[in-house]
């Protein structure tokens, strides 16, 4: 199958916080086109409830941000990385706000709110908890106001063109038909993996596509073993694992075990307020002490209308489910959220291939370290994708970089798979609970190794052929879980977001994050 040709300045694949803000960074320096394998809205930053960490309120300064940002990542931020993070954050969050941008406010000031492990209240947040969807809607529509911005949405990346060690465009599945996408540079924007794990709060687009295609193509990967599990998704029998935003528990929701005791004092001195991975860790203590599936959430002490107001699309999707988040004991159970590491890049989001870019969650700039500061992500995503596309920008004049078309056939395309559509979906979920199970929370060499030996067995999968986003998600699934279980058996140690009940110290070295390159192995870098 010939494929069709496009070609385009700058080719920016996802359409979340991080590629719309690098793509409205490019508007004025020739054409841009922006790839989402789903519908425009669909990713992360829609579905992000809390809020954005920013030093904005009057009782903040930004070298507090910057400090409970270095203590969340429990010693493996770069520092540097952070800085720019607390420092550009507030000038651009003002920018959202002349775009359009509408946060919650008390009177005429900005309302912040509280989140785990933050010092001060800090986290903006729109209609309650709906921060997310309308940083995406303000961001699309400043986007479509730019000519040399256009779309192709429902369009599957399936691999990077990669010519003489320089990435010159991407190979695209859209329906039955492949594009080749010819450009300048590339920014991949494609979110997160949490898809790989049975549960997880992450959209079903988040198979991390991004970091699968870039480890194909020779990127350097980093620090995959640090997964953020979410302390509190919602946990009933017919629901999805639903998040249930952490500014819950900054406006004082309480965590109780299933015989209504109040248990997070007794694991750490914040209490309900400490970092997400001690949260995570003391709900999975008491559920293995009571026997349980999940704890509760309590909000019932606090008023009912304030309740209603603050939290209108939580209270309004657990209702669908009869309970009543004011009247109600939420029942509560940890999942996979946010992965730390990813794609390795340097604060302009540069990686290891010349003219391949990365930003927002797929990009690993060790801004989060070991462990995510609550609502740090979409912050992140706007901070780095405008650094991203300047950089981008600068590379193509620097270099005088002139589109290159070479002859390109994406591999594994077959009108006969090699695996069945059956066999795709029951793997896929086989997959996805072995990790959650062996390479989940609490990890250990045992877990860890059985996980390895099955996806080992698997290996075959990654040379078979597809026909559909299914089966290559699939294929991408099975390549990020390879990373991450490699990357977590290198780590003898234990370190923000990665536990290991046979390291429960840091270990030898701990410092060094963990790095990976197709054919090279997992190693230590600095």
């Amino acid at each position: 199958m010939r494929p069709e040709v496009r070609t385009v300045d700058f080719l920016v694949i996802g359409g979340g916080v991080a590629g719309l803000r690098a793509a409205i960074e490019l508007a004025t320096k020739g054409s841009v086109l922006v790839l989402t394998k789903d519908k425009p809205t669909e990713s992360s930053t829609e579905y992000a409830q809390g809020g954005i960490a920013v030093a904005l309120s009057d009782e903040d300064e930004v070298g507090i941000h910057y400090e409970d940002t270095i203590k969340a990542g429990d010693g493996l931020c770069r520092e540097h990385a952070v800085k720019i993070l607390v420092e550009e954050g507030p000038e651009l969050i003002l920018e959202l706000i002349s775009w359009g941008a509408e946060f919650d406010k008390e009177g005429t000031k900005l309302s912040f709110t509280m989140e785990a492990a933050h010092s001060r209240r800090r986290v903006l947040h729109s209609r309650g908890d709906a921060t997310g969807k309308e940083i995406e809607r303000v961001l699309i529509t400043k986007a479509r106001s730019f000519p040399s911005i256009s779309r192709l949405d429902f369009a599957f990346t399936l691999d990077l063109i990669v010519d003489n060690d320089r990435c010159i465009g991407a190979a695209v599945l859209r329906g039955d038909t492949v594009v080749n996408v010819f450009a300048k540079a590339v920014i991949l924007a494609t979110g997160g993996a949490g898809q790989v794990f049975s549960r997880t709060t992450n959209p079903m687009i988040a198979t991390g596509d991004g970091i699968a295609i870039a480890f194909r193509a020779g990127a350097l990967i980093s620090d995959m073993e640090f997964i953020q599990f979410h302390p509190t998704t919602l946990y009933f029998p017919a629901a999805p694992p639903f998040l249930l935003s952490e500014a819950m528990r900054g406006e004082g929701a309480l965590l109780k075990n299933v015989n209504g005791k109040r248990f997070m004092p007794e694991y750490h001195e914040m209490s309900e307020l400490a970092p997400r991975d001690a949260v995570t860790r003391a709900i999975v203590s008491e559920m293995v002490k009571t026997n349980s599936k999940h704890v509760y959430l309590d909000l019932t002490h606090l008023d009912k209308e304030f309740v209603r107001k603050r939290f209108p699309v939580i209270y309004a999707t657990c209702l669908q489910y009869n309970i009543d988040i004011t009247e109600d004991l939420i029942p509560v159970s940890p999942a996979a959220h946010y992965i730390m590491g990813g794609v390795y890049t340097n604060i302009d989001g540069e990686t290891s291939i010349k003219g391949l870019f990365a930003a927002g969650e797929v990009a690993s700039t060790g801004v989060h370290g070991a462990n995510r500061l609550a609502s740090n992500s979409l912050l992140e995503g706007l901070v780095y994708g405008a650094r991203t596309g300047k950089r981008a920008a600068k590379y193509i004049t620097e270099e005088k970089v002139e589109i290159t078309e070479i002859e390109s056939y994406p591999k594994g395309i077959a009108d006969k798979p090699a695996m069945l559509p059956g066999d795709v979906e029951k793997t896929r979920s086989s997959l996805r609970q072995v990790i959650w199970n062996k390479v989940g929370i609490i990890r250990c060499d045992e877990s860890l190794s059985i996980a390895k030996k099955w996806l080992d067995k698997k290996n075959a999968i990654l040379d078979m052929s597809f026909q559909n986003r299914r089966g290559f998600e699939f294929k991408n699934m099975l390549t990020v879980a390879q990373l991450i279980t490699d990357s977590a058996l290198l780590r003898k140690g234990s370190v923000g977001a990665h536990f290991r009940s046979d390291f429960k110290s840091k270990g030898d070295n701990w410092q060094r994050h963990t790095a990976c390159v197709r054919g090279k192995g997992i190693f230590s870098i600095d």
